[in-house]
């Protein structure tokens, strides 16, 4: 049994590694957008490539992120963990030093390789480190710290644009590894699954991400036409098919089809693919309109969009009790709804715009609307499946939103109508992103009506501090049980 106490230096030591390694993966969900503008001026890179670099990040991501947990299981969490980090700083080395987009966008999927690694291993670590008593505490400070973490992280995103440049933004994670690792090769004892055995569904992981690849690849490429995105839209679809066939045969596969045979937990996911498509086309886009139309600085934008995450940082662990006592339907209604609400606000966001009067209104209703959603979502996805499978539906849950993301800001643009210049030309750009909000707020609208059409049973109340005290815009939060699912 996990015997580490967290007043202990060992304790203290295990709580700082993992906050330093899971805060690298989270700062660079929030900070990247706003240094597009800068990287696409410095590279000389079009709309497209700024795309890439968003979204080669969690192409690699969200098709890793279970087999990363299910490498922790069967070789140790704190090994899988230290390579992840390695790995994430050395892509993070690469990003910072890139001499064109061609090498950013591959050094930033290698970084999505890295983060796939250490970010189930992080939480996994505490979990199995501490003493059950200390194991709750521990678990909501990190929550709070990575909090922290990504309410800052536009912030420094900002300041280092503004200051000493862009390729900072991904640098300053090389000192941050350079500390973790040494107090993690240290400090934090090995653990693992001893149930763990046989081979990996390496064959699932890599068709979900290619299939992800191919369709990113064709909806960026749709806009200039030609036979290439036609090609590569029907390939994705053929591997998205065949790894829906290759989960199906498998005898315990990555993403087990019979999971979904729950209809509170598919319609869970399907909320969650409508309300995070959402908010990450909002957050790459809204970076790129309050500094290409607005005129806002990189430092300015980053902060301007701080209150989303402080709201949740505050408000999360009452909206998780009311949810509790009211059930998940009503949250999951109106939360995407809020959300929606201040996405159309954001279309008074133009030329000449006042922060007080325009900007924080549409941000402070966003905020309150992810408040009312983030924490009865978790419980819901975790209470609508066995307790020994809330590991695994965590972990689809969170790659669903990855993925959600990533397709939408491959699509937003398309269906905007934002051509290759448009983050050059501030009337093009402001024109489309006023409709990019429209489609924002209409999938969100979707989102609300699946929750309340289909979601009914009330969640059997998640009290964890990872789902009540969470901070990151970019996904769900995930369960603090590793995934375990290997195949024989």
């Amino acid at each position: 049994m996990p015997d580490v106490r967290l007043a202990s230096p060992q304790g203290r030591w295990i709580l700082l590694t993992t906050v330093l390694g899971s805060s690298m993966a989270l700062l660079d969900s929030t900070v990247v957008n706003v240094a597009l503008p800068r990287i696409g001026r410095d590279l000389d890179a079009d709309m497209a490539a700024l795309q890439w670099t968003v979204n080669a990040y969690m192409v690699t991501l969200a098709g890793l992120i279970l087999l990363g947990g299910a490498l922790g299981d069967r070789f140790g969490r704190r090994k899988v963990f230290v390579v992840g980090v390695v790995w994430f700083a050395v892509a993070s080395l690469l990003c910072g030093i890139a001499p064109n987009e061609q090498v950013l966008i591959a050094a930033r999927a290698l970084q999505g390789v890295g983060g796939a690694l250490l970010t189930p291993g992080s939480l996994a670590l505490i979990q199995a480190s501490f003493h059950p008593d200390d194991r709750g505490r521990a678990v909501g400070l990190w929550s709070g710290f990575g909090g922290i973490g990504a309410a800052v992280g536009p912030f420094v995103g900002g300041w280092l644009v503004d200051g000493p440049g862009w390729r900072w933004v991904f640098l300053l994670n090389v000192p941050l590894a350079l500390l973790c690792v040494p107090v993690a090769l240290r400090h934090v004892p090995e653990s693992g699954d001893q149930r763990a055995h046989g081979r990996f569904d390496v064959l699932g992981a890599v068709l979900g991400a290619v299939a992800l690849a191919l369709v990113t690849y064709a909806l960026i490429e749709a806009g200039e036409g030609g036979a290439v995105a036609a090609v590569s839209a029907v390939a994705g679809v053929a591997a998205a098919v065949a790894f829906v066939v290759v989960e199906r045969r498998r005898a315990e596969p990555m993403m087990p089809p019979d999971i979904f045979a729950s209809r509170q937990f598919t319609a869970v996911n399907l909320v969650t693919l409508c309300v995070y498509a959402a908010l990450g086309g909002f957050f790459f886009l809204a970076a790129l309109q309050l500094q290409v139309v607005v005129g806002y600085s990189a430092l300015a934008a980053g902060t301007a969009l701080l209150p989303t995450t402080v709201l949740m940082l505050l408000l999360s662990a009452r909206s998780g009790e009311l949810a509790d006592r009211i059930g998940p339907r009503v949250p999951l209604t109106v939360g995407p709804l809020l959300c929606a609400a201040g996405m159309l606000l954001m279309l008074r966001v133009g030329p000449g715009a006042s922060y007080p009067a325009d900007v924080l209104p549409a941000l402070v209703v966003l905020g309150l609307g992810m408040v009312t959603l983030v924490a009865p979502l978790t419980a819901t996805v975790l209470g609508s499946v066995d307790v020994a499978r809330a590991g695994l539906a965590s972990g689809i849950n969170n790659a669903a939103a990855r993925a959600a993301g990533l397709v939408a800001v491959a699509a937003l643009p398309l269906l905007a109508g934002m051509g290759e210049e448009a983050y050059r030309t501030p009337g093009a750009f402001d024109a489309a992103f006023g409709k990019a909000m429209g489609w924002c707020a209409g999938a969100l609208v979707v989102g609300a009506l699946v929750a309340v059409a289909v979601v009914r049973r009330p969640p059997a109340g998640c009290k964890r501090p990872e789902c009540l005290r969470h901070g990151g815009v970019a996904a769900p939060p995930l369960e603090g049980e590793p995934v375990r699912k290997r195949l024989p």
